[in-house]
């Protein structure tokens, strides 16, 4: 790959991190307007839609003919995921990797973090293959259970069972 870039603004630690470990240069490709709020919580798939493409726009002429690699925090319905990858596409990536710094959000979250129900979650739905074929990306993947610790300072996840 030739650029590391970020979905902002929640992939951007991440990204920062995967560039300095892969040596892969770090751009910030893609613009985020502050003013629109989070378009995952949204109630409908048209003002999600519609949000995503308020809040982000493609810097162009980073962007033509490289092979990129796009960091986020993670996929929840794949909306985003699926406007960022065309947005790639659209400003002439050559190819598009996705690269998400959590495992696969598989369960709804009721402590804070508003996400649908299960059966809205991509992860929950679809395999591996089926989510990078969802979001067209040319490859796609998450941080393991495992790698998660790891990244915390942790040898292994704890047993408690």
């Amino acid at each position: 790959a030739d650029l590391v870039i970020p979905v902002p603004d929640s992939g951007v630690p991440a990204a920062i991190g995967y560039a300095q470990q892969s040596g892969i240069p770090f751009e910030l490709g893609i613009i985020r307007s502050h003013y629109v709020g989070r378009t995952f919580i949204q109630p409908g798939d048209k003002v999600r839609h519609l949000g995503v493409k308020l809040k982000h726009n493609a810097n162009r002429a980073l962007i033509k003919g490289k092979r990129i690699i796009l960091v986020d925090d993670s996929i929840v319905r794949g909306t985003t995921s699926l406007k960022i990858v065309q947005m790639m596409r659209d400003a002439g990536a050559a190819e598009v990797h996705m690269r998400i710094a959590s495992p696969p959000t598989r369960h709804s979250c009721f402590y804070g973090v508003d996400t649908p129900e299960r059966a809205k979650l991509l992860a929950a739905k679809l395999d591996l293959g089926g989510m990078t074929d969802f979001i067209h990306a040319d490859s796609l993947s998450f941080v393991s259970i495992d790698g998660l610790y790891k990244a915390l300072g942790e040898a292994k996840r704890a047993d408690i069972r």
